[in-house]
């Protein structure tokens, strides 16, 4: 039998945290993939921002980091500063309609696209 440490450390990793998520099948378990909890952090250049007018119905979205400097976007931010200031409690929200978003997101993607063919 193995050391039940071991078993802890490949299972939760060094630090305590959960390195490999397994489902339960009638034979046994399987590895399908990373926790839940790694899934859920953006890539690298990339922030996660919270859409949505009500409080409940928001959608998380993940954009790059470039976006906070396009004035579009900072439009958005300034926006979110007079609903809900400084204090709020938790991961930026930007309080509009996901319809929106998506459309001044598709408009700096543009705005990046035309001007890396222009170079």
């Amino acid at each position: 039998m193995k050391n039940p440490v071991s078993v802890f450390r490949r299972f939760f990793g060094r630090k305590g945290r959960r390195v490999m998520g397994f489902v339960k099948r009638n034979v046994g378990f399987i590895r399908v993939g990373p926790a839940e909890e790694e899934a859920s952090v953006p890539p690298a250049g990339h922030l996660a921002v919270y859409v949505g007018e009500a409080e409940g119905a928001t959608c998380r979205v993940v954009v790059p980091v470039f976006y906070f400097n396009h004035p579009l976007f900072a439009n958005l931010l300034r926006e979110a500063e007079t609903v809900y200031g400084f204090d709020h409690p938790g991961g930026i929200q930007i309080p509009c309609r996901i319809s929106e978003f998506e459309n001044v997101k598709s408009r700096i993607a543009a705005a990046a696209a035309g001007g890396a063919r222009r170079s």
